[in-house]
């Protein structure tokens, strides 16, 4: 097991994590910014990777690795995070629970977060790992969200803001449904080797406004239908 850094030692790597990755990235929120500083990245990251916890990659989650199963880098949770202009009045859904890292970001930041993961023993350490930060508005849930055109979420439907943690080909029409007037949904969309953020903000009832503002890799949720490749 990686021995954890002493505690000066960790300080520095959270700052130089903020400092070198995070802000360049053009996070420059100044609430999301002082998150990074205060939830402890490490307390989330597998106790075999928290001296990895700051650095710019995406961790495995599980041994071995599982494909999509992965704490994404500092830099995209954060830009996705901040992307999302979370309100404190904001009802929040996140699909991919994963170490429950963004889940507690986008806590701080909203009044409640639905946090949906499919894998039964991430979704109970996330909830150990979110009991421990005293995030206290966080209802992680197991389950596989894009089951039955998302039928898991769709009672606690509108939500304010939804987040993706990982890519999918294209954000279904089903999920979209989900936002209420104004809400807005940030996922990593396309395939390897390039994947674009992409922002949907719902502007009427009917209306979607979608810009895709930065560029990115990022593994794959499970489960999400693909598109198709053929045009008739």
């Amino acid at each position: 097991m990686t021995a954890l850094p002493t505690a000066f030692d960790t300080e520095q790597a959270r700052f130089n994590m903020i400092e070198q990755q995070v802000r360049p990235w053009e996070v420059l929120d100044p609430q999301v910014l002082a998150l990074l500083g205060e939830v402890k990245r490490e307390d989330f990251a597998p106790a075999v990777h928290k001296a990895l916890a700051f650095v710019d990659m995406d961790l495995p989650l599980t041994q071995p690795a599982v494909e999509g199963q992965c704490m994404l880098s500092p830099r995209v949770e954060a830009r996705m995070v901040q992307d999302l202009q979370l309100q404190a009045t904001d009802k929040v859904l996140e699909i991919g629970t994963g170490s429950g890292f963004s889940a507690a970001l986008m806590a701080r930041l909203a009044q409640e977060v639905l946090s949906l993961e499919i894998d039964p023993a991430l979704a109970s350490k996330a909830r150990t790992h979110l009991m421990q930060a005293g995030v206290n508005n966080v209802d992680v849930r197991q389950a596989d969200a894009a089951a039955n055109d998302f039928a898991a979420c769709r009672a606690a439907a509108p939500f304010n803001a939804i987040l993706l943690s990982g890519s999918v080909t294209e954000v279904p029409a089903s999920l979209l449904q989900l936002l209420a007037v104004g809400g807005r949904l940030i996922a990593i969309t396309g395939d390897e080797p390039m994947m674009r953020a992409t922002l949907v903000t719902r502007t009427s009832d009917t209306a979607f406004h979608t810009t895709q503002p930065w560029d990115t890799v990022a593994p794959r949720l499970l489960n999400f239908p693909q598109a198709s490749r053929f045009n008739f």
